[in-house]
């Protein structure tokens, strides 16, 4: 069984209206259990609405999307994935805390562990000290840690992810890279991450989906096999060489693989 499958998805906005868009077209995907699969592309590509359509935050117009061979709208009723988004999305009333807390809360797990579990995702993040303040006195960089402490305190079987670190600082954005590596690794967590960083994708994934201008087409998928994620990685040749590949899918050029063929 997979994580998630995608079958000739189609995603048109307002529909049989004069601005009518045809965002997604015939995106077929699947991500194994306990991959991490990154999404990158030009913007408006629809990445961040075929990740919102694996959530059932909003319908495909044709396909189907399952998510652990469940439909979509069962996995999200079922809370089956943890979420975090470009915008923070934080409740202003709740402290930091019972923010990260609120998934568990929703769960209907016990006060003591709430707090337990809230406390070691804030340590996570860089933000064990700030646990009793409020979103609106911490920076917007901290708010994002904040809402990828909260995606991570359920310790879900998936992970979805949109430009998560994009508002984080270089050091704290690679730290938090090999920290959810980490996670991911213990815990089996599959992942499907949306990012605009070349090497950002490179880093995390186990493969990288290349997307076309809209509408949106999955054109390539390209496997990194990286044989670590640590600082050694990173300036190692085959980073670089993923990278170029990448690189190369995304202008539309042949792939090194496809050249030699």
């Amino acid at each position: 069984m997979s994580a998630v499958e995608i079958k000739s998805v189609v995603k048109v906005f307002n529909q049989g209206r004069a601005d009518e868009v045809l965002a997604l077209s015939d995106v077929d995907l699947t991500v194994g259990v306990g991959e991490f699969v990154s999404l990158i592309g030009p913007s408006g590509c629809g990445k961040s609405t075929l990740l919102r359509l694996i959530a059932d935050l909003i319908p495909a117009t044709t396909g189907t999307v399952t998510v652990a061979g469940k439909p979509a709208g069962q996995a999200r009723r079922e809370q089956a994935y943890g979420l975090a988004f470009q915008q923070a999305g934080l409740f202003e009333w709740r402290t930091v805390r019972r923010n990260v807390e609120l998934p568990l809360e929703l769960r209907g797990i016990g006060r003591a562990e709430r707090r337990a579990r809230a406390e070691e995702m804030l340590a996570l993040v860089g933000l064990a000290e700030f646990a009793g303040h409020y979103p609106g006195q911490l920076s917007g960089g901290m708010q994002q840690r904040v809402a990828i402490a909260r995606a991570l305190a359920v310790q879900p079987p998936l992970l979805l992810m949109d430009e998560p670190f994009g508002a984080l600082d270089e050091m704290t954005r690679e730290r938090l890279q090999s920290e959810l590596l980490s996670i991911c690794a213990k815990t089996g967590t599959s992942t499907v991450f949306v990012t605009h960083s070349i090497s950002e994708a490179v880093f995390l994934s186990d493969r990288v989906v290349v997307m076309s201008a809209r509408p949106g087409r999955i054109t390539a998928a390209i496997e990194v096999g990286l044989p670590s994620r640590d600082e050694a990685a990173r300036q190692s040749p085959a980073f670089f060489d993923r990278i170029t590949e990448v690189r190369r899918a995304l202008r539309g050029a042949p792939l090194a693989s496809e050249a030699t063929n």
